[in-house]
């Protein structure tokens, strides 16, 4: 008996009858009922949604934007909404409302855009009144689990759209703010090179007028001295002043006399004229007897004198500063010594004299020229007498207005002082404006230089930059996404998982009505592996059936438009190959318990795949079984064919199915082995399925 004809056996006799072909045809429908049918029905749910009723509320009331345009942010937001169709929008007036129909399941969720909206996304302009602007979601899980995940996403993508354009108005408003501080700075970078400039004119005025407060402080120091020379001359001229007056007043009185006066010396002036008459005639004869008493006189004198030398020799030869010797020259020297002639002094007595004589005739006619003149005066005494009367009376206003004149001097003197004071202070700040002028000459021409730099350091973009700029300080971080393999739909994104996971049910379901292996197969002697490989092909022969036509009605039916068409058949042919090989070998050796097993197996591959989350999130006990069981491999290369990723992981994929078969025809050789000798159990089992 041969491993086909065993199969063929089996197949005939699953045909035989109309019911039998009924069953086989429904088991080859299983894949298409739950693959096919569950993909179908959520090829593309994202693109259903506007059937889903969704409250939208706006009550935003707008606001005046920084530039004083109208800002309109909540309506527009509400705009956007309506016309992309994501959600079929209901506009309901409040909020009450709008939550009373998702509690009830009118609306699936509810949109809220508060009054403030606008005004808060403008109160960035403001740095101590800046607020976020809210979008209130309502939703309710009773209503979709899934659809609140759906709505954070909607209201995410909202929310990254709204602060990207009021982020790029924002962004666009602060760069055009720092073109306005670089104008700015360049003006006032410009005012700082005038202000230098008139600070360094200053500071040459400072120097001018510090030399110009020195000079003044020099000349007020000298009008100081001189005014307190002019204060002591006044004082002394107010003194002199008072001593004319007293004088004159004197003079006034004695001149009361002065004709009497003047006449009595007119009268003594006559007499001492006639007195020097006389006295001329008696000095005529004086020469003559001068002679005469000159010689006598002589002769007195030399006796006299050798006297007094005699006696001075005697004391100083008693005083010991002379001896005697010396004592007696010195008197013989007297001795020696002649005396002046006699003629010579009387002559010379004589001729003064006459000398004398002539005098005193002058003295006689200027006694007769007084004598004359006093009579004169005599006549003039009374008209000066006016006159002094007159001066005296002067005198009295020269003391008064000289004792004005010094106490004046006084407040000049005093008024000089405090200019000669203000002088030197004026020269001290003089002094400090210079020095200050200098400083502020230096930090003015600092200011325009730093100035200068700093406005080349502030941007000052034009519109195209500033609309680029914008754009990347909006949305600073931009993602490339490249996808090396791309699900064309939701439905494509299940399909590795559903397709195999539907394999795997339709051919679990084959065992309900087909028999591992057959009782006439184990009555022969044929081999145990032929009898195994016999009960085995009519489950792949169905099972190739089954991926053939799931894979036919998913790619033409559903359009899943795999990248590698031919290979996912394969791969599926090699999937239903070892599935059937497992399902097979397991309920073979176990008996119904194993269609137990083969559920368990199910669970365990659908809980452990990675058909939807991928299998690293699963608990740690589950990447084993992962690791194991085969409906992982096929899910992942199932992805690679169908979305066009690398094919490296084909062919392992591939001869780790062989390796499955392998194992589930041992299972099945294990389970001929054992079931070629009965046992009650056999006859009579405890249970049956």
């Amino acid at each position: 008996m041969t491993v086909l004809r065993l199969a063929r056996s089996e197949l005939k006799r699953m045909t035989g009858g109309l019911l039998p072909k009924l069953t086989i045809l429904a088991l080859t429908l299983v894949p298409l009922l739950y693959g096919a049918v569950y993909l179908y029905a959520n090829w593309d749910p994202y693109g259903k949604l506007n059937q889903i009723d969704a409250a939208l509320v706006v009550q935003d009331t707008g606001a005046a934007s920084a530039d004083g345009t109208r800002l309109e942010a909540g309506r527009k937001v509400a705009e956007s909404l309506v016309d992309g169709h994501v959600f079929n929008w209901k506009t309901v007036t409040s909020t009450e409302e709008a939550d009373q129909g998702v509690s009830n399941g009118t609306y699936a969720f509810a949109l809220k855009i508060p009054k403030d909206f606008s005004a808060n996304l403008a109160s960035p302009g403001s740095f101590d009144a800046a607020n976020q602007a809210m979008l209130n979601v309502t939703t309710n899980d009773a209503n979709n689990y899934l659809l609140s995940t759906i709505v954070d996403k909607l209201t995410t993508a909202v929310h990254t759209t709204v602060a990207k354009e009021v982020g790029e108005e924002t962004a666009n408003r602060l760069l055009t703010g720092f073109g306005t501080i670089h104008t700015q700075m360049l003006k006032a970078s410009d005012g700082a090179a005038r202000l230098a400039d008139g600070v360094t004119r200053l500071h040459d005025g400072t120097v001018t007028l510090h030399q110009g407060t020195g000079e003044l402080k020099s000349g007020a120091a000298g009008l100081y001295n001189g005014e307190v020379k002019l204060r002591d001359g006044a004082s002394s001229l107010s003194a002199g002043a008072g001593q004319l007056s007293s004088g004159l007043t004197q003079l006034k009185d004695k001149t009361a006399a002065l004709p009497a006066s003047a006449q009595q010396l007119a009268d003594g002036a006559a007499q001492v004229a006639a007195g020097n008459a006389a006295l001329n005639t008696q000095m005529q004869a004086i020469p003559g007897q001068l002679a005469a008493a000159q010689q006598a006189a002589q002769q007195a004198a030399a006796q006299g004198q050798r006297a007094r030398v005699v006696a001075s020799t005697s004391r100083l030869v008693a005083s010991g500063v002379l001896t005697q010797d010396q004592a007696d020259k010195v008197v013989a020297e007297v001795d020696a010594t002649p005396a002046p002639p006699a003629a010579t002094s009387a002559s010379a007595s004589a001729a003064k004299l006459q000398a004398a004589a002539a005098q005193v005739q002058k003295l006689s006619d200027g006694a007769a020229a007084v004598s004359g003149g006093t009579a004169q005066l005599a006549g003039a005494a009374p008209a000066l007498s006016d006159a002094v009367a007159k001066a005296s009376a002067g005198a009295d206003q020269l003391a008064i207005g000289s004792a004005a004149l010094a106490a004046g001097q006084q407040n000049a003197v005093d008024g000089a002082g405090k200019l000669s004071q203000g002088a030197q202070k004026l020269d001290d700040g003089a002094a400090q404006l210079e020095s200050g002028a200098a400083t502020a000459s230096d930090g003015a021409g600092t200011l325009a230089g730093e100035l200068a730099r700093g406005a080349g350091k502030v941007p000052n973009p034009d519109d195209a930059q500033k609309d680029s700029l914008s754009k990347v300080m909006a949305d600073p971080v931009a993602v490339s996404n490249v996808s090396q393999a791309k699900a064309g739909s939701y439905g494509a994104g299940l399909a590795p998982f559903f397709l195999t996971l539907a394999l795997w049910i339709g051919i679990f379901m084959l065992v309900q009505a087909m028999r591992p292996v057959t009782q006439r197969a184990l009555a022969s002697n044929a081999p145990a592996w032929k009898i195994a490989a016999g009960g085995w092909l009519p489950f792949l022969a169905v099972s190739a059936v089954q991926a053939s036509l799931l894979t036919l009605v998913v790619d033409v039916g559903l359009g899943l438009d795999p990248a590698h068409p031919v290979l996912m058949w394969f791969l599926m042919l090699a999937a239903a190959m070892a599935f059937s090989a497992i399902i097979q070998g397991v309920v073979a050796l176990l008996g119904s318990p194993g269609k137990l097993v083969v559920l368990i197996l199910l669970v365990l591959q659908l809980v452990s795949s990675g058909g939807t989350f991928p299998w690293q999130t699963t608990p740690e006990p589950l990447h084993a079984v992962h690791q194991i069981l085969p409906m992982g491999y096929v899910v992942s290369g199932m992805r690679h064919l169908i979305y066009g990723a690398d094919l490296a992981s084909i062919l392992p994929t591939m001869l780790g199915l062989v390796g499955y078969t392998l194992l589930g025809l041992a299972m099945s050789t294990a389970a001929v082995r054992k079931n070629k000798y009965w046992t009650l159990k056999t006859l009579k089992p405890e249970i049956a399925v």
